[in-house]
């Protein structure tokens, strides 16, 4: 038990969501996990927070729609992650031909050729160096010039295509709607990548093994989504990276993590995070990931609101002991964190 206790502490602290870490910018947060999970963008924008010191929701949309230091992409596993501008190239150059070659089954389910794609492509390219950023309702509408249907997924796949391929890229916010622009303009090619081929799922490795250790192989090939082979190659190719000092526990640390939150999905078992009997309040299914109260690293219930001024909820997980005063004043600060986050 006290190992599994040690070991969660240092994972907690690795994704500075324990051991009274936190960073000071979104660019140090980035540096430090690689990657945030961000299908949800507020829910991303709050597991900033969560990792950081004083940061504004204004700061990190500086960040992605100004400054460009973060970008959003399809990265890791085929999802959408916030990861750092100087590291986009090369985890698309990584990740862009493994997902374009399993998109392909579902393009041609859809009806998409591959000349209907080559057309798209153009199409959005063009439409967007001539209009500047567009959201996917605006590009959805061009593509209905090549006979793509205005509803369904076919114009989602095509855009995402676009993006993977390396053509275009997230862009700013337009009205609480993301945009795309063409990934050239947005992040101007400063020479060779830095990282390819099996030196880039090296250099994957040794920032997961950073941002989340203690881990090993298999909790890397789970979070990346490269194959068995591959990423076992890789790890074993990667130093162990020793923490700095045995954790300390003194007042508990408590965080309140969003919904898909990279501590809940970067490891192949749940089970160091979050007790089994309680999982299906975390993962109650089809694919949804509740936001959780941490403390030290163990989820001890969920919340939700937060948002537009609401007031954050929490439900402790059911038959466990009342919180404790120290965590209750924990979940206080994080309320009101929130509530300054968003104002």
């Amino acid at each position: 038990m006290e190992r599994r206790t040690t070991e969660r502490l240092l994972r907690a602290r690795a994704q500075a969501i324990g051991g009274e870490v936190r960073e000071d910018s979104v660019a140090a947060v980035l540096d430090r996990v690689l990657a945030v999970q961000a299908q949800d963008l507020p829910a991303a924008e709050l597991g900033l927070r969560a990792r950081a010191r004083g940061l504004t929701q204004e700061a990190v949309r500086r960040a992605t729609d100004i400054e460009r230091t973060a970008v959003r992409g399809w990265f890791m596993r085929g999802t959408l992650q916030l990861v750092p501008a100087a590291d986009a190239r090369w985890l698309l150059g990584l990740f862009g031909p493994v997902y374009l070659a399993l998109a392909a089954r579902r393009l041609r389910e859809l009806g998409l050729d591959e000349a209907l794609c080559a057309r798209s492509e153009r199409l959005i390219a063009d439409a967007i160096a001539a209009e500047g950023p567009l959201t996917r309702a605006r590009l959805t509408d061009r593509l209905t010039t090549l006979g793509v249907e205005p509803k369904g997924q076919s114009a989602f796949h095509l855009i995402r295509r676009a993006a993977l391929a390396g053509v275009i890229c997230h862009g700013p916010q337009r009205d609480g709607e993301a945009t795309f622009v063409l990934l050239d303009d947005w992040l101007p090619d400063t020479g060779p990548v830095p990282y390819t081929g099996e030196a880039a799922v090296r250099e994957l490795a040794r920032r997961y093994r950073s941002a989340h250790g203690p881990c090993d192989a298999l909790d890397f090939v789970h979070w990346s989504g490269l194959k068995t082979t591959a990423g076992k190659n890789a790890w074993a190719a990667v130093r162990d990276i020793a923490p700095d000092a045995p954790p300390v526990r003194g007042e508990p640390d408590v965080r309140l993590l969003p919904a898909y939150d990279n501590y809940l999905v970067g490891y192949r078992s749940r089970d160091l995070s979050v007790p089994a009997e309680h999982e299906r309040r975390v993962w109650p299914g089809g694919g949804q990931i509740r936001a959780t109260v941490v403390v030290d690293g163990l989820a001890v219930g969920t919340w939700s609101g937060g948002r537009r001024g609401t007031p954050v909820k929490v439900e402790p997980f059911p038959g466990t002991e009342p919180l404790s005063p120290a965590v209750a004043a924990g979940i206080a600060r994080e309320s009101a964190d929130i509530a300054r986050f968003s104002s």
